[in-house]
C-alpha cells in the first residue's frame, strides 16, 4: 500500500514536465502572434512572460489559489479545534504545522497548496466544520496532509496556476484573429496565413479540453493516493468515508469557486454530478472512493 512519502520524486519531476509545456505552448503563442502582426517584439514578450509566470506558480502559488477559494488565513483562538487536529496530525505525519485558512461557505470541502511541506496551507470550509464530527475531520486532514507530504500541491497548485494562464492566452490569440489587424497576406502568403488561423481556431477549440485533461490525469490517481495515505495516517479509514460520505450528499456547489482550482478540492466543488457528466470530473466518484477505503 502507499504510504505518505511514495510519490514525492515523481511528483517533482512531473511538475518541472508542466512548467516545461507551459513554457513551450507560450512560446508558440508568442510565434503566431509575431507572425500575424508582424512584431517581433511579441514572441520575445511571450518568453519573458512565460518564465516569469513559472517564477510566480512556484513562489506564489499558494497565495494566488487562497484567493481564487476566497480563503483567509486563521489563527489557534479563532479555530481551536481545528487547528489541533491540524497540529497533532502534523505532528504524527512528521510534517511541519502548515498554515490553516478557512473558506466561509456551507458546502462541505477542504484542499491543500503551496510549493512545500514549509510553505504549505490547509483550508476547510465553514460548512465542513459544522457537519463533521472529530473522527471524520481527522480523516478529512489526514488526507490533505498527505497530499503535502506526498508534493502533490506542488504539482496540483503549479497546475492549477499554468492551466488557468494558457486559458487566458488561449482567449488573448483566438481574440486577436477575429479582431483584425494581422498581417496583410498577398497571395504567395495566402496558403501561410490560411493555416495560422486555422491554427488559432482549433487551438481555441482543443485548450479548454486539453487544460480538463491535465487536470484529470493529475487529480484522480492522486486522490486514491491521499485517500489511502490519509487512512494510514490516522489508522481509522471509517472516519474519511464517512465523511466523503457527508460531503457527497451534500448537493449544493460552492459558492466562491474557480474552475483552475477545481482539482485541488477533497470533492468537485460543482456538488452532485450525473454519471456521465463523472466521467469529466477532475474528481473520482466519492462512492468509489468510499468502496477502496472500507471496501463498501
Amino acid at each position: 500500500m502507499a504510504t505518505l512519502y511514495t510519490q514525492q520524486s515523481k511528483n517533482i519531476e512531473k511538475t518541472w514536465l508542466l512548467m516545461t509545456v507551459f513554457l513551450a505552448v507560450v512560446v508558440g503563442i508568442g510565434y503566431f502572434l509575431s507572425y500575424y502582426y508582424q512584431n517581433s517584439g511579441i514572441l520575445y514578450f511571450a518568453i519573458i512572460f512565460a518564465v516569469v509566470m513559472n517564477f510566480v506558480s512556484y513562489w506564489y502559488s499558494d497565495k494566488i489559489v487562497t484567493r481564487l477559494a476566497g480563503a483567509k488565513e486563521v489563527k489557534r483562538e479563532e479555530y481551536f479545534y481545528l487547528y489541533n487536529v491540524v497540529e497533532n496530525l502534523s505532528i504524527t505525519a512528521g510534517l511541519p504545522m502548515p498554515k490553516v485558512y478557512v473558506v466561509a461557505d456551507p458546502a462541505p470541502n477542504a484542499f491543500a497548496t503551496g510549493r512545500n511541506k514549509e510553505h504549505a496551507v490547509v483550508c476547510v470550509t465553514t460548512g465542513l466544520l459544522s457537519i463533521l464530527d472529530k473522527t471524520e475531520l481527522e480523516g478529512v486532514i489526514g488526507h490533505e496532509l498527505s497530499h503535502i507530504g506526498n508534493n502533490d500541491i506542488l504539482l496540483s497548485t503549479v497546475a492549477a496556476v499554468l492551466v488557468g494562464f494558457v486559458s487566458i492566452l488561449a482567449n488573448m490569440f483566438t481574440r486577436s484573429l477575429f479582431w483584425g489587424g494581422g498581417r496583410r497576406r498577398d497571395d504567395s502568403e495566402g496558403s501561410a496565413g490560411g493555416i495560422v488561423m486555422i491554427i488559432g481556431i482549433i487551438f481555441m477549440i482543443l485548450s479548454p479540453i486539453i487544460a480538463t485533461l491535465i487536470q484529470l490525469a493529475i487529480s484522480r490517481k492522486r486522490e486514491y493516493l491521499a485517500d489511502a495515505s490519509g487512512a494510514l495516517l490516522t489508522r481509522y479509514p471509517e472516519g474519511l468515508a464517512s465523511a466523503l460520505q457527508k460531503i457527497g450528499n451534500y448537493a449544493q456547489p460552492l459558492e466562491h469557486q474557480s474552475e483552475a482550482i477545481a482539482h485541488l478540492y477533497i470533492a468537485d466543488p460543482k456538488g452532485k454530478t450525473s454519471r456521465i457528466k463523472n466521467l469529466f470530473m477532475t474528481h473520482p466518484p466519492i462512492s468509489d472512493r468510499i468502496k477502496a477505503l472500507i471496501g463498501k
